[in-house]
């Protein structure tokens, strides 16, 4: 719901004023602890799509940037007459996926050896390139770039430029999410264009990135020892514990409550509240990725069930009646309450930021 609310903001200020736009813009993305990438690979449409699928993107917003007119049209720039490029910006959390994974799928994106264009599409409007932010997305893009150029990938040469950015300009709402508003026509479009064709004969078996998943569910066996029976009860077979009999209703400790199966972080203590129901209550997942939610028809009236991403435990329910909204009342027995001074030695560092005053 969180990721939906920010996307929805989003396309709503594209409508504003610059400057307006602009502010508001950095104050989302601030408060959603984001940042932004912007690769030219081609259609934007195509780009688009295949980062968007990615875990940790918040939005993908197509656009130009590198040209001469302000709030160049479509017609103008893919007319090759403007001076800009087809461009896609990336709203991405850097706790979940970073600037140099989102060059790996870049790269597995495009053909790097032409500057004239991209497959289907031929002239300078169409030509890949990097355009960074600062001097770190410099440095990494360019070690990324050197790196695909030693792996001998391409018998040709790496030929993508890596440039500063200057202004990007959204594209017209037609082209937004353009994949899935008119799916028939761009499967027709990218089949076409020889786009995938192409990706397929380079990358073979190493053309869909392989991430390492940090948090794993154990096998049958290991789990059942590793689990309490109650904890075993709860998040595997979804029953759900005594009220005020349980470790975590009352706690009132800083600090990250971790699935008890994988240690996915779901839920802050900054977030929690007393629902007077006698279950840990909070009104927000620490990080909306690590969570599941779906129709749970068990009772009389049908429930939202909340779920872990990766250990896929029972975690218990949200309802519609927190004091800001949401009210996520959670089993105790499904969580692992880390506490703030151990955030670090535990592998959470990066939540800390969360408790500075």
């Amino acid at each position: 719901m969180k990721k939906l609310i920010y996307l929805c903001v989003i396309i709503l200020l594209i409508g504003c004023n610059e400057n307006q736009q602009n502010r508001q813009i950095n104050k989302i993305m601030d408060a959603n602890n984001l940042q932004l990438a912007t690769f030219a690979g081609g259609c934007f449409w195509c780009v688009e799509a295949g980062f968007e699928k990615l875990d940790g993107v918040y939005q993908v917003i197509s656009g130009y940037t590198g040209g001469q007119i302000k709030n160049p049209s479509y017609e103008q720039v893919s007319a090759g007459t403007s001076g800009h490029i087809e461009v896609v910006q990336v709203h991405y959390d850097p706790n979940i996926i970073t600037y140099a994974t989102l060059l790996e799928v870049f790269w597995r994106q495009i053909d790097p050896t032409d500057n004239q264009g991209q497959f289907v599409d031929r002239g300078s409007q169409y030509r890949p390139a990097i355009f960074y932010h600062n001097h770190e997305q410099k440095k990494i893009a360019t070690e990324s770039r050197d790196k695909l150029a030693a792996s001998n990938r391409f018998q040709q040469e790496i030929v993508t430029d890596i440039l500063a950015l200057e202004k990007f300009y959204p594209a017209e709402d037609y082209h937004q999410d353009y994949y899935q508003k008119n799916p028939v026509r761009y499967k027709l479009y990218r089949y076409n264009s020889g786009r995938d064709q192409f990706l397929t004969q380079v990358w073979q078996d190493d053309l869909e990135l392989k991430k390492p998943q940090q948090y794993n569910k154990p096998a049958a066996d290991k789990l059942q020892q590793q689990l309490t029976d109650l904890q075993y009860q709860v998040t595997q077979h979804d029953t759900t514990e005594r009220p005020f009999q349980n470790k975590y209703w009352d706690n009132k400790q800083a600090g990250i409550y971790v699935d008890i199966v994988s240690g996915e972080p779901l839920f802050s203590s900054l977030d929690k509240f007393d629902s007077g129901t006698g279950w840990p209550s909070f009104t927000l997942p620490l990080d909306e990725h690590y969570i599941i939610e779906k129709q749970d028809f068990n009772s009389a009236h049908p429930r939202t069930e909340v779920r872990s991403q990766y250990a896929n435990s029972h975690l218990g329910h949200v309802f519609p009646d927190g004091p800001t909204g949401l009210r996520y009342c959670i089993n105790s027995a499904a969580l692992r309450f880390i506490p703030k001074a151990e955030l670090a030695a535990q592998d959470y560092e990066r939540f800390l930021p969360l408790f500075e005053e």
